[in-house]
């Protein structure tokens, strides 16, 4: 970039910053410019990105004091994503849009690659050698190549060696997502990329289960709410018949049930005098 270009990119940025709510700083370290391409028209009308020099977003993010939390967080080639959406919309959205593709040598794999106990269609022959150099126990089974036991041969946060690579190629795996990658957010709040991966179906369980407990505790502890008065009624109202049922009250709403609850007494009564005279 000129010099003379670099004011005119950083009010450009600025403009922006200053426009959205929310504020993430991405990563696109080897995002190839396809991926880019189709990721940037998925998020048409949602978000914005815009790749700059890193000393041009950060000044952006400073000169506006917006987002300078996010200035410690920028990790490699940089680029700015800026929307209206909520940061862990967005974030879910960046996810959404990874693909995946094949490991190369020195790729770091974000999680544990797996390689199943089953058949692998793959012919006996020198691909028996590939395979056994990861550390995979392998059969013939049906004329066919077979994984006898599951193996993890790369963990999370490694990077995928010579004989890996071979072994994905081979069992045409591609345990390496594209895409881009959210670092941190800010709106008003920074946010690690580890507090925006949220897994929806769990999150939604477990706010069900704090509902449910406190819903509980409510009842149990005789601390009536809006959402718990109903239920509390019915189990006082419940409480209460069973006890005038027990002390025999005669009450116009359970005098049914108390002379039933008679009937089935004298009826036992009855039952075990007869039992005592044979």
């Amino acid at each position: 970039m000129l010099k003379r270009e670099k004011p005119e990119k950083l009010e450009e940025i600025k403009k922006l910053v200053e426009q959205y709510k929310t504020i993430g700083v991405l990563d696109m370290h080897k995002l190839p410019a396809g991926v880019l391409l189709k990721v940037r028209n998925n998020l048409k009308g949602v978000a914005v990105v815009k790749m700059s020099g890193k000393s041009i977003i950060e000044r952006s993010l400073k000169e506006t004091k917006r987002g300078e939390g996010l200035v410690d967080k920028i990790k490699g080639p940089p680029a700015l994503i800026l929307s209206n959406e909520n940061p862990f919309r967005l974030f879910a959205l960046l996810k959404k849009n990874r693909a995946a593709a094949s490991a190369k040598l020195g790729d770091v794999v974000a999680n544990d690659v797996v390689i199943k106990k089953g058949p692998t269609g793959i012919a006996p022959g020198p691909a028996i050698s590939t395979l056994q150099k990861v550390g995979l126990k392998t059969r013939v089974e049906g004329g066919k190549i077979a994984v006898s036991d599951d193996k993890v041969i790369i963990k999370a946060g490694e990077k995928v060696n010579e004989d890996a690579v071979a072994v994905l190629s081979l069992l045409k795996i591609q345990p390496i997502e594209i895409g881009m990658t959210m670092v941190a957010a800010w709106d008003g709040t920074v946010y690690d990329r580890e507090i925006l991966d949220v897994d929806v179906e769990q999150y939604l369980a477990e706010i069900q289960s704090c509902v449910g407990k406190a819903i509980n505790l409510s009842v149990n502890t005789d601390y009536p709410t809006s959402l718990t008065i109903e239920i509390m009624l019915s189990k006082a109202f419940s409480e209460a018949r069973n006890l005038c049922i027990e002390a025999g009250v005669f009450e116009k709403e359970i005098i049914g049930d108390v002379l039933a609850k008679a009937a089935m007494e004298m009826k036992a009564l009855k039952d075990k005098i007869n039992f005592q005279e044979v």
